[in-house]
């Protein structure tokens, strides 16, 4: 995870309990769902990459699995998978995902 304040708040959520989130796909790079939560924001100039955790807007979730280049908040990163290995995971269109911190 990320070392600020958004990542933090972003725990202390899933400490809550575990949250399910529907993600859709978005412009063939990543996949985008609603947190029906605002969160603060850490926005940076910023080039993602497969595996990024992204905060976009204060309230919505984002995994990339391709490039793009923005203002984001960075809430961390998957570790231990490919592009190619998460594009797989992902499918095509929506995908039901179950976060939790252990």
């Amino acid at each position: 995870m990320a070392d600020n304040s958004s990542a933090k708040a972003f725990l202390d959520w899933l400490d809550e309990g575990d949250q399910t989130l529907t993600l859709e796909d978005f412009e063939g790079m990543e996949k985008v769902g609603n947190l029906h939560k605002q969160f603060p924001t850490n926005d940076t100039p910023t080039n993602t990459e497969a595996g990024d955790l992204i905060l976009y807007q204060g309230n919505k979730f984002v995994m990339y699995y391709g490039h793009n280049s923005w203002n984001f908040t960075r809430l961390g990163k998957m570790e231990g998978i490919s592009a190619t290995e998460l594009k797989q995971l992902l499918g095509r269109g929506n995908v039901t995902v179950t976060l939790e911190h252990n």
